[in-house]
């Protein structure tokens, strides 16, 4: 690979702070991931609340997300997200200090879930409508959104790892506490961020017909429709995969803790590799190809993963699903990003995190209730088959992207 390709989006400073604070704090919200779920599992010994903290979590992204979609349109992104940032490092601290005072109990951990999944509802659609702003040269566009997943599966690589030791010798506790200290990094670089201020439209549209324009543009373009048809199929039955891992780890792989965190940090390996492997790339073009090949690789390792009795097995599949999920997501994000009209860029990106994080949650309460009456095995693999089975429908229908004057230009 040509490492000057891969980096090309450093050449902007604005996206090179972005980039050095966001990778300091998502290890941190790994950390907090990993705890969160290890802590959960550890009161209650609960498949399904294991299902019902991750619902709580992303559920509120199904009712937000439409607003911060709006407002993501109309305001300064950039104050938004410094705004978003702070609100999560408040979260983490309580988190912490409920933790490490021995205090905590399960209806603490349902709440504060729900209101990072408020937080993070504004947060994922303004932070991810933000890449064009702080991106000088829009050829480099694809390359950001890349490298943002290289980040994000470098802290998922990290993360997970540090928690399961620090878990396994200290407790929770301090896994919530460093990443509500890590916020900081990310905070100080958003502020240290040179943007021109946003042009404001004279006339606003009421916040429901608004919502409802961007609704209808994503109807009518076949293309976005598609790939955001997808990625909520994949979400919905795949991703929840992280849900049931400590079921994995500690039960049909007889591990602990640090299992758990391998396990994680696996996949984070996997989607490092994928993100970079779409750094790589110069355009957009045969994008659609590698969504479909990518969500059908996702699904099958999953399937493979189900039906794992080996930890070193379980490991390399871990690897494999990463690479799928994280090109899956990845080039999808490319896509629509490439394809959308500025001025509906922050509605389309809403709905975009509506299918990505809405779906979750919906998922996870689901696959919480299989896993309890079928085991996680086959929950996982019913995922899996139907990961696969949506790959091969969306694949049938690709002829749309080829009527695209952005993607083939005429």
């Amino acid at each position: 690979m040509n490492l000057r390709l891969i980096v090309r989006a450093f050449r902007h400073r604005n996206y090179r702070l972005f980039f050095t604070g966001q990778s300091v704090s998502l290890i941190g919200t790994w950390m907090q991931r990993v705890a969160l779920n290890w802590l959960v599992y550890r009161l209650t010994g609960s498949a399904v609340l294991l299902g019902v903290v991750n619902f709580t979590g992303q559920a509120p992204t199904l009712l937000f997300a439409p607003f911060a979609g709006v407002l993501a349109d109309r305001y300064d992104r950039h104050r938004l997200l410094i705004a978003t940032q702070v609100m999560a490092m408040l979260q983490a601290s309580l988190l912490a200090a409920l933790v490490l005072t021995d205090v905590v109990v399960i209806w603490h951990l349902l709440l504060l879930s729900f209101v990072l999944g408020i937080i993070n509802a504004f947060d994922t659609p303004i932070r991810q409508s933000l890449i064009v702003e702080i991106i000088d040269n829009r050829e480099d566009l694809g390359n950001a959104i890349a490298l943002n997943s290289s980040m994000v599966n470098g802290a998922r690589l990290i993360g997970p790892s540090v928690a399961g030791l620090v878990i396994a010798t200290v407790g929770e506790g301090l896994c919530f506490l460093l990443n509500a200290v890590s916020y900081v990094a990310v905070i100080g670089a958003l502020a240290a961020m040179s943007i021109a201020p946003k042009l404001i439209r004279p006339q606003k549209p009421r916040l429901w017909q608004a919502w409802r324009e961007g609704v209808i543009y994503v109807w009518g373009a076949a293309p976005i429709r598609s790939v955001l048809l997808l990625l909520a199929a994949v979400s919905f039955m795949g991703m929840p995969y992280a849900t049931l891992l400590p079921i994995f780890a500690r039960d049909i792989l007889h591990g602990d803790a640090q299992t758990l965190g391998f396990l994680m940090a696996a996949a984070g390996v996997g989607a490092l590799v994928g993100a970079l492997y779409l750094a790589a790339r110069r355009t957009a073009l045969g994008l659609e190809t590698i969504i479909a090949a990518a969500a059908a690789i996702f699904g099958a390792g999953l399937l493979a993963f189900s039906w794992s009795l080996n930890v070193w097995l379980s490991f390399g599949l871990m690897v494999v699903s990463g690479w799928g999920m994280m090109v899956h997501m990845a080039a999808g994000n490319t896509l629509i990003q490439t394809l959308v009209d500025d001025d509906k860029r922050g509605r389309v990106m809403s709905l975009h995190s509506m299918a990505l994080r809405g779906m979750v949650p919906l998922g996870s309460l689901v696959a919480g209730g299989l896993a309890s009456q079928i085991g996680a095995p086959a929950t996982l693999a019913l995922g899996g088959s139907c990961c696969v089975l949506g790959a091969l429908v969306f694949a049938s229908r690709r002829a749309s992207f080829k009527e695209s004057t952005a993607l083939h230009p005429r």
